[in-house]
């Protein structure tokens, strides 16, 4: 996994419960902490670090991966706003995900390994979205959908299948009014 996504998890953390918490983190994951953002490092540190940050939190580590990547999408808009601003709505933005963001994150980050999306597009104006990574952090990704719904302002719902069941890699998005 890359460093960038350590160097957020620091960042939001840090913001949100001071730098302590995240040396406290550190400390209970067993991992160094020292993360350049063009490095790879193993996912195991991630998931040990959200392990940790499940029980010092008391919730479980799907929903700390939803806190992170909500929380993160801003931080990832500040530092590369390129990426954000020529979309106007978040479903454009959450759409363009395999084709410009992936890609523009490959060209930053040198070896980056993206999940995929497939998209279908819904007559009732909702957005399926299936995730394939062998990584295992649709929790993350869900979060990111929430965060850029955020950076635009709207107002989303997303519905996820159960654990086990042969859409559980998927979510249902639906945009509602104001």
């Amino acid at each position: 996994m890359k460093g960038i996504v350590f160097n957020l998890l620091e960042d939001v953390v840090s913001e949100q419960f001071g730098i302590e918490t995240w040396d406290l983190l550190l400390e209970d994951a067993k991992v160094d902490g020292v993360y350049s953002s063009l490095g790879n490092y193993p996912d195991a540190d991630m998931l040990a670090l959200v392990k940790a940050a499940a029980h010092r939190l008391k919730l479980p580590e799907g929903e700390v991966l939803r806190w992170f990547g909500e929380k993160a999408m801003p931080l990832l808009k500040q530092t590369y706003p390129e990426l954000f601003e020529q979309f106007p709505t978040a479903r454009t933005f959450i759409l363009s995900v395999n084709t410009i963001i992936h890609p523009e994150v490959m060209k930053l980050y040198s070896g980056a390994c993206c999940p995929y999306f497939h998209f279908t597009e819904q007559p009732d104006g909702a957005l399926e979205m299936r995730y394939q990574s062998s990584r295992h952090l649709l929790d993350l990704a869900h979060g990111f959908i929430l965060g850029a719904a955020d950076i635009w302002h709207e107002n989303i719902s997303v519905e996820r299948y159960p654990s086990g069941s042969p859409k559980e890699n998927d979510m249902t998005i639906r945009w509602q009014g104001p």
